[in-house]
């Protein structure tokens, strides 16, 4: 297959560098470009503008797909991208809401975090395998795309669980590309992933083997992914994939600058009127993701407050739960449980004077920032987290220094446990003793800890990350 650019190093996600939205108040249908960030973006720019580089993602709505259109499939402008090469696929509607909602983030997002009331559900019947003939459509969309952008002998490294069928397919189109993918999500233990029709759990882990490298966040994923394969597959893991682990840790250099604009001290201003003066804050960070296990973090703080009274009028939780997967009404159900948890702590325990949770649920991230730095306590218990970057982000930001109440679940566990105060995600009970023991830290422990956490955090940072992947590759 001949190539139409010749890129020596691509990417392939889901979601790109670069959103587009129709302004409404443009009378030509004028175009308005977004451009995000993350590991990804610091990666590529690493590589420096000189290398042939293509990022190809799928369009996620309609001005992206204006944007496709204007672009005649091609690449998009590079004053939209920050002077990145992008591809955007425009996948039919239909084929993508099946493959992103239908698949991806309602089976496989539900099997690698353990997330089903297993005497209901999951139920793989006709419509699932409907769904999941869109799934490979669009992997098919995406391995396609890199075969024709790839150079000869091109590097490709493709995101997540989203697209675990592309490696294979790729391959079968260029096997002169050396092929990487990388899971973001946990990977689920054996007899959790054979929920799965036995079909099925054998494509993803064939799809994902088309690679010479499939890479996890953690050791434990890792482990979790060839225990699959072993039972799931009589060959277990071939000899020409190699299994690899790359932690991502926090960019500190951007968090830092970032945390001390103009925007973000007014909202620490704000943030304080509402905590008050003199309180301390626990802080937490989501989005109302059913593995964040927000609605528990709650329960623990209430618990807290009624063991150990003394902390009444004291203390403030700041929960940002920041709406996630509305199209899904498992979700848009999770956050108005958010939403009432918060509302009856207030009504049991508030004063006058004192509102002991303040929910935001509208996304900022210069009001994020502003928690991060004004944090004592930084609550991170997710169900199960194949990182979890706000545990992360927290120490390094904290101005004071923070404690970090962690989840033994997430993945950076293995990276933060030793300066964490450690939880049973389930236990409401040992996570509340956990805000208590977190909130009576001696300030010169805590800031000893929170240094420790910083370190850890950062020893990873996103470029990095993405340059070993590229390395692990030529290897």
């Amino acid at each position: 297959m001949a190539s139409r650019h010749g890129a020596e190093v691509l990417v392939a996600s889901n979601r790109g560098p670069v959103s587009y939205e129709v302004r409404p108040d443009g009378a030509d249908g004028s175009l308005h470009a977004k451009r995000g960030g993350g590991g990804l973006v610091s990666g590529l720019s690493a590589i420096g503008s000189d290398a042939s580089a293509v990022w190809v993602c799928a369009a996620l709505g309609d001005g992206d797909r204006e944007a496709v259109r204007r672009a005649a499939g091609g690449l998009l402008p590079e004053e939209d991208t920050g002077g990145q090469r992008v591809r955007m696929l425009d996948i039919d509607a239909a084929v993508f809401a099946d493959a992103y909602n239908g698949i991806a983030n309602s089976v496989l997002w539900f099997v690698h975090h353990m997330l089903y009331q297993t005497p209901l559900e999951p139920v793989f019947d006709a419509g699932f395998r409907r769904q999941w003939a869109s799934y490979r459509a669009y992997n098919e969309a995406f391995a396609r795309a890199l075969a024709e952008e790839a150079a000869p002998g091109a590097a490709v490294l493709i995101q997540d669980y989203h697209l675990a069928l592309a490696p294979r397919m790729l391959r079968e189109l260029r096997p002169d590309l050396r092929i990487g993918h990388f899971s973001h999500t946990p990977w689920a233990p054996p007899d959790y992933f054979r929920l799965l029709p036995d079909d099925i759990a054998a494509e993803l882990l064939e799809g994902i083997l088309g690679a010479d490298r499939a890479a996890f966040l953690t050791r434990r994923w890792a482990d979790a992914f060839t225990d699959c394969c072993r039972a799931v597959l009589d060959s277990g893991v071939p000899s020409g994939t190699r299994i690899g682990v790359h932690g991502l840790g926090a960019d500190a250099d951007f968090l830092r600058e970032r945390a001390h604009r103009e925007d973000v001290g007014e909202r620490m201003a704000a943030l304080r009127a509402e905590i008050g003066e003199g309180r301390r804050a626990i802080v937490r960070v989501d989005r109302t993701e059913l593995s964040k296990n927000i609605v528990r973090g709650l329960l623990a703080y209430r618990e807290l407050l009624e063991d150990h009274p003394e902390w009444r009028e004291r203390v403030v939780h700041v929960a940002f739960a920041y709406p996630s997967r509305q199209d899904l009404a498992v979700y848009r159900d999770y956050t108005a449980e958010v939403q009432r948890v918060a509302d009856e702590i207030n009504s049991t325990f508030g004063t006058p004077g004192w509102t002991p949770v303040v929910l935001h649920v509208k996304d900022d991230f210069a009001r994020s920032l502003a928690a991060y730095r004004l944090a004592d306590v930084a609550l991170v218990n997710p169900i199960r987290d194949g990182m979890n970057l706000v545990a992360k982000e927290v120490p390094v930001v904290s101005d004071e220094g923070c404690a970090l109440v962690l989840s033994r679940e997430a993945g950076a566990y293995e990276e933060l446990g030793e300066s964490a105060i450690v939880v049973n995600p389930y236990d409401i009970g040992g996570t509340a003793r956990a805000l208590h023991e977190a909130l009576t830290l001696p300030p010169a422990e805590r800031a000893d800890r929170s240094k420790q956490l910083a370190a850890a955090a950062t020893a990873l940072p996103p470029t990095r990350w993405f340059l070993d992947q590229l390395t692990a590759l030529d290897d």
